[in-house]
């Protein structure tokens, strides 16, 4: 079985996805990148685009990102705040 992280990416005021993922696709503002479980830790600004999450199950979920916003990956989770 592949390894998951725990995602959240929200916004104010909603969740767009909280759960276990496989990995997560983000337009970082010097271009994409992928986390996955036991990704280093960092924090990375984010531009316009789009967020491409692979669910625990395999199955993705494209979610828009319209004005940019912050990822921070660490001890085994990814937070993304837009």
């Amino acid at each position: 079985m592949a390894k998951t992280f725990h995602l959240t990416i929200a916004k104010v005021g909603e969740n767009l996805f909280e759960g276990e993922a496989l990995s997560v696709t983000l337009p970082g503002t010097d271009g994409m990148f992928t986390v996955m479980a036991g990704h280093e830790a960092f924090v990375s600004p984010l531009k316009e685009g789009i967020a491409l999450v692979k669910d625990a199950s395999g199955s993705e979920l494209p979610l828009p990102i319209e004005a940019g916003g912050i990822a921070e990956v660490s001890s085994g989770q990814a937070t993304v705040l837009l």
